[in-house]
């Protein structure tokens, strides 16, 4: 049992804390700038647990669609469906908890923001199809991350019938969330570049080839401008643009480090990609200080 409950954590990922907050922190973007800096407790906290209950059961339907590649893959093959430690069956229900959580929490949402978090399913479980026959299936995830923006943005905005429900914040800060998440994705694919060329999986690290470092370097540069202009559009104070240029910075050292030819990208791509969630943090902190 003790062996099952273990696998079941590992096929959540929840022992891998980084990829459950960097789904989390676009949403906390778009709930605490939609709350003028202070949306209702209660519902920060829905948006918090639904991003949770919504990454886990990605992660599940992940698993399942890639359950015969991820043996293939040095990163991937020891994941629960993978090594057969868990049975589809057991994979299935956990997927299906997951999601009815996440339904029974969108439940208690407005209409409009209900239908997004409806229109946001196909997208997440079509990602791993998109692995295998679009070249870019980086883009696909990074329009899910961007329903994350929208969701709670709508949730918090809706509560208060004068407040406009969408905004050119809104906008900018949905395109900000899509290249930050195609940059930062980039990076992790990066590791695994080898393997997927050699099994035959797609993925922008693939594509761009040895470009890549430049195309994660130009995702990063757009995010930073279309940051600027949430900060403009809204507009937020000092503290934000303090909080966007400590994370600008950190975004051009990564890139800087990933045109060195010398970089181990195994070594680096996963402490990037956890480097980007604390960033995401930083960058909450200096929203809801420039508010």
């Amino acid at each position: 049992m003790r062996g099952t409950v273990s696998a079941v954590i590992r096929l959540l990922r929840w022992d891998k804390p980084a990829g459950r907050l960097i789904l989390m922190v676009p949403a906390l973007w778009g709930a605490f700038l939609a709350g003028r800096g202070a949306p209702p407790w209660t519902l920060a906290l829905a948006i918090v647990l639904g991003s949770l209950a919504t990454s886990a059961a990605g992660c599940v339907v992940n698993d399942l669609w890639d359950r015969n590649l991820d043996p293939l893959v040095e990163r991937t093959r020891k994941r629960p469906l993978a090594s057969r430690e868990l049975s589809i069956s057991v994979a299935v229900v956990v997927g299906l908890v997951s999601l009815a959580c996440a339904f029974v929490i969108s439940t208690f949402l407005n209409p409009l923001t209900f239908g997004l978090c409806v229109a946001a399913v196909p997208v997440i479980a079509l990602y791993p199809a998109a692995k295998r026959v679009f070249p870019i299936p980086q883009l696909v995830l990074a329009i899910a991350w961007g329903f994350a923006v929208l969701i709670s943005w709508t949730a918090v905005a809706g509560l208060d019938p004068q407040y406009p429900i969408w905004e050119p914040t809104t906008a900018f800060l949905w395109g900000a969330t899509v290249l930050w998440t195609l940059g930062f994705d980039t990076i992790y694919a990066l590791s695994d570049r080898d393997d997927d060329a050699r099994v035959g999986i797609h993925s922008s690290a693939r594509f761009f080839g040895q470009r890549t470092p430049t195309a994660i370097a130009l995702f990063f540069l757009g995010t930073a401008l279309l940051l600027v202009c949430v900060g403009l559009a809204f507009p937020l104070g000092f503290g934000f643009y303090i909080a966007l240029a400590i994370t600008s910075g950190l975004w051009l050292w990564q890139s800087w480090k990933l045109h060195d030819l010398s970089v181990s990208v195994k070594q680096f791509g996963q402490s990037f990609f956890r480097l980007n969630v604390i960033q995401g943090f930083i960058l909450l902190l200096g929203m809801i200080v420039g508010i």
